[in-house]
């Protein structure tokens, strides 16, 4: 084989052109919004791995962007881990989120925060892992990759947006910001060329998904006592 016809991905899938969208190696879950999904590399969020959403505030809409993605991964739970807000039955049930599939998690502070989400990551026993933080040190992010690499659960990091120009193991990060219709999506990291202009998304309009007054059923989500987290973790 010439030199001219070897590819990146002849040597080794993890490789790719710095002028191009990664090839593949990873498995992902479709954004269910074609305009994000065509600018990132394998067509969707990669799964075992961090992802990272830095947002204005908790709430901007973070939620309602993975809702189908969420929505179509049914076969275990999905964790909520130090939520901004109490989740709010009506509005979660509202894009296809039973509480039944549902495990909410309050810790007393971040480092039993990141203690917890590194164990449902290693037990591998949920779908979708969705942890909220003010501040994560690099040494914390780096653990929790590591553990995601081997989970097969859709780990998303939603970080204030200052955090956006600090080092982060992440493989994607988007910056959300508030639009009239849904959101503008900036790609701060992603593994290929670099995107200057950010995306519109059109977010459908819901019922409020987090509450201080959150109208629940009866069976409430499952809360886990930090630094007690079962190997496997259920609702």
């Amino acid at each position: 084989m010439s030199a001219a016809a070897i590819h990146t991905e002849d040597i080794h899938p993890s490789l790719w052109r710095a002028s191009q969208l990664a090839g593949g190696g990873e498995r992902t879950v479709d954004t269910g919004y074609p305009v994000l999904s065509t600018e990132l590399p394998g067509g969707g969020w990669p799964v075992g791995v961090l992802v990272d959403l830095l947002v204005q505030q908790a709430g901007v809409g973070e939620m309602r962007l993975l809702r189908p993605a969420l929505s179509a991964l049914t076969a275990r739970p999905v964790a909520l881990l130090q939520p901004p807000h109490i989740p709010d039955g009506l509005g979660l049930a509202y894009i296809g989120l039973s509480l039944d599939r549902l495990l909410q998690i309050k810790t007393a502070g971040s480092a039993d925060a990141f203690w917890s989400a590194e164990q449902i990551l290693r037990a591998g026993s949920c779908d979708a892992l969705i942890l909220w933080a003010q501040h994560a040190k690099a040494s914390s992010l780096r653990r929790l990759h590591l553990a995601a690499q081997s989970s097969g659960t859709l780990f998303v990091m939603v970080r204030p947006l200052t955090a956006a120009q600090d080092s982060s193991p992440a493989v994607l990060r988007l910056a959300l910001r508030p639009a009239a219709d849904g959101l503008m999506v900036e790609i701060v990291k992603r593994r290929g060329p670099t995107r200057a202009e950010p995306l519109s998304i059109s977010l459908q309009p819901t019922p409020v998904l987090f509450s201080h007054h959150a109208r629940l059923p009866r069976r409430l989500p499952a809360e886990v006592v930090s630094r007690s987290l079962p190997a496997q973790v259920v609702v």
